[in-house]
């Protein structure tokens, strides 16, 4: 049931806004970013007193950037955390001052502004991955939020109750620390409000997937770190790297640089009857010590327990005017470093719709497909977090792996074997990062395209409607993803197009901001296999053809009439 706001909260007027949002981390703030530059007035509430001081996730995928690149940061994004020649290398060792087992070795920022010019295939892409702390992200969407004259963006406030009438969204926000309560009038409600999300719970929207998944590494309690060591890199036997993963029968831990000089974020797993939750300072320093092998002088800036072994989805995305995302909508095990990645596209899917609801472009239906194309995807991307935790929690680390002897020597041969696989098993994923698709949504005019295989390590470009749009360099330099409008856009390609007036009659009549982009490169016309492709606001191609001859059908079916 939603909660009723009580009669005290009627004392003052309400805030009125177009879209309350719960939960100010990257989700959330991906809304506020998105909502605001439509115009569309949101009020963001987080309980924290700011963004993120732990590191969190660590990992923004190549499609995230590409979507930081659309709002026009991704270039301040990849100027944070590691320096730029810092190495982005996984490695694998049996202590972080012992042998070294694998690596995969990765761009640094640096490299891949230049590389991503060059490459092809796969990673034919706008944005290469960058690894930078979630802590820094989130200061960074923050600050570009908060530039929106219609976005509210307020840390230190909690959404305490809320009720959906059928036509808006009533609610009452307070201030975390205590104050007098502040009702909100909405006309949506988002919950973006983490993993225990109070929108969920009170809608009782259950669970699915799986959970309470036992593995020797990344299954189960893990204790996590935030601190400051100076000194560590002076114990390293080998190059450094941007993270560290410890293989041993005693601690199993993994550990990423959040600055590249002295500030890291370790986690290491529980062995059955340890009880971290009780840990003191001095359990942290040993368990570190364990992953490391040497003593090391060390600050902690933060510690704490959290649990590895979820592959969830929400069993629903929407009801009624309330809807969920990110963490509140499904919760992964770290691996893949999917969970964050996932939520920002939740917002990217979701904002455009609410704000063609909230402009009167579309019907209130079709915020329908935003459960009908995120709720797929989320079982999917949990799923390969889970194939990934599992490749490298499952195995198992011998107390014979740090022998030196011929024993020692052939186990750390087996374990280097299986580990280098995992690491690109993991590491390299532009199938995961690029090939996510909704097809059969509603919205989605499908053409019936054989399809390319979805897996993980390998990405096959297709225009076919439902997926992202193949990405091209120009001859001029430029990305073709710059191009695209920022709401709706047709592109009509090769040396003789078709005609496209239908389409820009029809958009005007619908009050669709549409921009015809005409691409002469007949590379491109061969990329998208039709000279006529429809992109939606969240960079999908909805549609593709040889004649605009359907353009008002067309148009009224991708938004939703």
């Amino acid at each position: 049931m939603n909660a009723q706001p009580g009669p005290a909260d009627a004392t003052q007027a309400a805030i009125e806004t177009d879209v309350l949002v719960a939960g100010g981390g990257p989700c959330g703030l991906m809304f506020a970013n998105e909502l605001g530059r439509r115009g569309i007035r949101c009020l963001v509430v987080d309980s924290k007193p700011s963004t993120a001081f732990n590191p969190q996730a660590n990992a923004t995928q190549a499609r995230t950037m590409e979507h930081f690149r659309r709002l026009g940061f991704a270039h301040e994004i990849r100027a944070l955390g590691l320096p730029p020649d810092h190495p982005t290398d996984i490695v694998y060792l049996t202590r972080y001052a012992g042998h070294e087992l694998a690596r995969i070795s990765l761009p640094t920022a640096a490299e891949a502004i230049v590389k991503i010019k060059t490459m092809s295939g796969s990673w034919s892409a706008a944005e290469l991955p960058h690894r930078v702390s979630q802590k820094f992200v989130e200061a960074t969407m923050r600050r570009h939020a908060q530039s929106w004259p219609t976005a509210n963006v307020r840390y230190g406030w909690t959404l305490e109750r809320f009720h959906d009438d059928g036509t808006s969204v009533s609610a009452t926000v307070r201030p975390t620390q205590g104050g007098p309560a502040q009702a909100v009038k909405a006309r949506f409600l988002i919950g973006a409000d983490g993993a225990r999300s109070f929108v969920r719970q009170q809608l009782g929207i259950d669970w699915g997937g799986v959970t309470g998944i036992q593995r020797e590494f990344m299954g189960g309690k893990m204790f996590a770190i935030y601190l400051r060591a100076p000194q560590f890199l002076s114990v390293l036997r080998h190059p450094k790297a941007w993270m560290y993963v410890a293989v041993n029968h005693q601690r199993r831990a993994f550990m990423a640089s959040v600055d590249g000089v002295a500030e890291y974020a370790f986690h290491a797993a529980l062995r059955p009857g340890e009880d971290a939750d009780s840990w003191t300072e001095a359990d942290a320093r040993r368990v570190f010590t364990e992953a490391t092998g040497v003593e090391v002088p060390m600050e902690i800036l933060s510690m704490g327990t959290w649990l590895a072994g979820h592959a969830l989805y929400a069993q629903r995305f929407q009801q009624g005017r309330v809807f969920i995302a990110g963490d509140a909508a499904h919760l992964f095990t770290p691996t893949g470093g999917l969970g964050y990645n996932t939520a920002v596209e939740d917002a990217v899917n979701l904002s455009w719709k609410l704000a063609s609801v909230i402009h009167g472009l579309a019907p209130v239906s079709l915020l329908d497909s935003y459960e009908a194309e995120r709720k797929p995807l989320a079982e999917r991307n949990t799923g390969y977090a889970r194939k990934f935790a599992d490749s490298v929690g499952l195995f198992t680390a011998k107390p014979e792996l740090e022998e030196e002897s011929a024993r020692g020597e052939a186990e750390r041969e087996l374990a280097s074997r299986h580990l280098n696989e995992h690491a690109r098993l993991e590491f390299n994923i532009p199938g995961v990062t690029f090939g996510g698709r909704y097809d059969g949504s509603p919205i989605i005019i499908g053409d019936g395209a054989v399809l390319p295989p979805d897996e993980p390590n390998a990405y096959t470009p297709t225009a076919s409607p439902g997926g992202r749009p193949p990405h091209a360099w120009l001859d001029d330099g430029r990305s073709l993803f710059d191009l695209f409008h920022s709401e709706w856009t047709l592109l009509a390609l090769g040396a003789e197009p078709p005609a496209t007036e239908a389409f820009e009659a029809a958009a005007t009549a619908l009050g669709i901001d549409l921009r015809v982009v005409q691409l002469p490169q007949p590379s491109l016309r061969e990329l998208y296999e039709a000279p006529l492709a429809l992109i939606r606001p969240d960079q999908i191609v909805a549609w593709r053809g040889d004649t605009a001859r359907e353009a008002s059908g067309i148009l009224s079916r991708v938004i939703g009439k």
